[in-house]
């Protein structure tokens, strides 16, 4: 098994299950509580203690964020909250709040790591932490590999680093924008994105940039494919994906392209080529990537002022719930519009084929000339055995 941890986002369930099923070793999930994404579909205790089971029995493990920055108002019913997840199966802990830490190393026997808003820059830092009894640090977004060298080299907790996803404008996620522009405070799992939105800009009263054009605060994604091996050598334990609010097909490619870079890097010490993994996340990416701090200090190429420069992702049609040996069909839940007798990509967990759907039917056996009508149940021959949470994509 892999010395590398792969911690991949999940809003759902069954995201976590397709996280899971195509390359990470754990997944990083919220409560109904205590956590900085309030609008995502953030997990019951039941759905949590069904995520373990099927997180551990493939071998990977939960960590559940409690990474607001609290108010005295937050503070009530933490331990028993905290308990409740231990005894739900959680592994792991990632908060920012000292209290937070230091309850989950007291009181209970899951790992408190210390989440990135606490902007943890050097490895003194690292020190306090471990004296409180957290067990990992999660380094600043602003750090560059030397830095992070330099970190790991001084500390003995576990390190994780961001490798891929949204960049906040704000220092380590600290931001005061939502806050300020729509009373959503981003600390506290509000956050309505302000940096991404359209904005004039105007000098002396004068609206200077030109009709229907528009700019950003925002900065490119992160995307840290080429910095892998250096991370890898560096000793870094842990690398996270960015993406709660994702899409299930965001994931599962992403996921699945760093899984095949880390193994790659892993197995063989070198990586041939970059871009099969660049292009291979490309598929699900819809915004600009950069390299964030990792190789130099960010410039102008790192930001994304104009949101028009947004990229189109590989349309994702469909998922594949079960298939019948015996008939050779396989049953979908379909996603975006698809015509029958074309060529499709497959994409799963061990890779991508092509097949031709050919004639596609409703469940009570109407055949149909579109598929029209997202989260439809639908059925097509296909020689080729397809499995549960194999993705359909268009070519």
């Amino acid at each position: 098994m892999t010395k590398f941890e792969l911690l991949a986002p999940a809003g759902d369930l069954e995201k976590l299950k397709v996280a899971v099923l195509y390359g990470a070793n754990a997944v990083f999930i919220g409560g109904q509580r205590f956590s900085l994404r309030s609008r995502a579909s953030n997990f019951t205790f039941d759905e949590i203690k069904e995520g373990c089971e099927f997180a551990h029995k493939h071998g990977a493990k939960i960590h559940v964020t409690c990474n607001i920055v609290m108010h005295n108002l937050d503070t009530d019913g933490v331990l028993e909250y905290l308990k409740a997840l231990e005894d739900a199966g959680v592994d792991c802990i990632i908060a920012s709040s000292t209290y937070i830490l230091s309850l989950v190393a007291k009181y209970t026997k899951m790992e408190p790591h210390v989440s990135t808003q606490c902007s943890s820059a050097n490895p003194d830092v690292a020190a306090f932490y471990k004296k409180i009894g957290c067990k990992r640090v999660v380094f600043a977004r602003e750090l560059s590999l030397d830095e992070i060298k330099e970190f790991k080299d001084n500390t003995d907790l576990d390190v994780e680093s961001f490798i891929h996803g949204g960049m906040c404008a704000g220092y380590s996620g600290r931001c005061m924008l939502s806050n300020n522009m729509t009373n959503r405070d981003a600390n506290r799992g509000g956050c309505a994105h302000s940096c991404r939105w359209n904005y004039d800009l105007y000098q002396n009263g004068v609206k200077i940039n030109p009709d229907g054009d528009y700019f950003s605060m925002s900065s490119k994604d992160l995307c840290a494919i080429r910095a892998i091996p250096k991370l890898m050598d560096i000793g870094v334990n842990s690398f996270k994906i960015e993406g709660r609010m994702k899409s299930l097909h965001y994931i599962a490619t992403v996921v699945n392209a760093y899984r095949r870079i880390i193994d790659e890097y892993e197995t063989t010490g070198t990586v041939k080529d970059f871009s099969i993994y660049e292009d291979a996340i490309a598929k699900a990416e819809n915004r600009l990537t950069g390299q964030g701090f990792l190789f130099h200090e960010p410039t102008i190429k790192e930001q994304l002022y104009d949101l028009n420069l947004t990229c189109p992702t590989k349309e994702f049609i469909g998922i594949v719930r079960k298939y019948d040996k015996e008939t050779k069909t396989a049953y979908i839940e379909q996603r975006n519009y698809f015509l029958p007798n074309q060529d499709i990509e497959v994409f799963s967990p061990n890779g991508s084929f092509i097949i031709n759907v050919g004639d596609v039917y409703r469940m009570d056996d109407t055949l149909i000339d579109a598929a029209r009508h997202p989260l439809e149940e639908l059925k097509f021959k296909s020689d080729v055995e397809l499995h549960p949470f194999d993705l359909l994509r268009m070519l």
